[in-house]
């Protein structure tokens, strides 16, 4: 048993838990923006099941297929400090995507199709999309933003997210540029052609800057369009200053403004469940 103890911590570790129950909670939150939980808890449940189960297997893949990369950028990880072997990481990632699979199964069709493309897109990110300029940042982007799809479509309304999956999409955008200014060093040593060093560290952070933007004009037409009230926007103006300010953050400190563009991006999904809240109560 104590031998086995630490592999199963990096097993763990390896998922990223925290970031996979947030995932979790982005499902949910996207169902309750779209409908409500009493609708059907148990669709809503397998959705939430299937997007932490998904969101953990990804993330066991990605560290399997960029172990060399992390062994420079993040030598911390199971793998390159030898905590668990690249097999076993790839032996995790096949269990959580089959938890997942099976929970997706569950659900309406529309919110089946959204799995299985996300599913494809975890396996083929690092190996195909991550090396190519935006195109690995935008996938990552539409991955995180479409958690909130999926909650919908649980219910049959994955549309009724469609602003919410908007400025996740865009906030993890600019996120993921950042991350890639911070990773420069280990993304040239295995020759990786990312945005920032394609067009320079400056130029990538600027264009991060420029989309988040557009998504937080865009952050207020739930507002305008009468969907949400005053509770809404008192709350989605606060995130954006925090997501903006975070962004304009990453000229000096990469690592720090990443974090503060997450937090920002949670308050504005804050935002959007006092919205739905006041609906309900009013």
């Amino acid at each position: 048993m104590a031998s086995t103890s630490p592999l199963l911590r990096a097993a763990v570790e390896l998922t990223r838990p925290g970031n996979a129950v947030a995932a979790g909670v982005l499902t949910f939150t996207g169902a309750f923006v779209s409908g409500g939980v009493a609708a059907a808890p148990l669709a809503i449940a397998a959705a939430v099941l299937a997007t932490v189960a998904a969101t953990a297997g990804g993330n066991a893949i990605n560290d399997y297929f960029d172990r060399a990369i992390d062994a420079v950028n993040q030598p911390d990880r199971p793998i390159p400090r030898g905590a668990i072997s690249a097999r076993g990481a790839l032996g995790v990632s096949t269990a959580c995507f089959a938890v997942a699979t099976v929970a997706a199964l569950t659900l309406p069709l529309i919110a089946v199709g959204i799995a299985v493309v996300n599913l494809l897109a975890l396996v083929v990110y690092t190996e195909w999309f991550k090396s190519r300029p935006l195109v690995g940042n935008a996938l990552v982007a539409y991955l995180t933003g479409s958690a909130f799809l999926f909650g919908g479509a649980a219910l049959g309304n994955p549309l009724e997210a469609g602003v919410l999956f908007l400025l996740a999409a865009v906030a993890t955008l600019t996120r993921e540029i950042v991350k890639d200014v911070e990773d420069i060093a280990g993304d040239r040593q295995e020759e990786l052609r990312t945005f920032p060093i394609v067009v320079g560290r400056k130029p990538a952070l600027w264009a991060g800057v420029a989309v988040l933007v557009v998504a937080v004009a865009a952050s207020v037409l739930p507002y305008l369009d009468g969907t949400f009230g005053l509770s809404y926007l008192l709350v989605v103006i606060p995130a954006d200053a925090v997501m903006l300010l975070a962004a304009l953050c990453s000229f000096r400190d990469p690592t720090v403004s990443q974090r503060w563009l997450k937090r920002g991006m949670f308050l504005a999904t804050v935002a959007f469940v006092v919205g739905r809240a006041m609906v309900v109560v009013g």
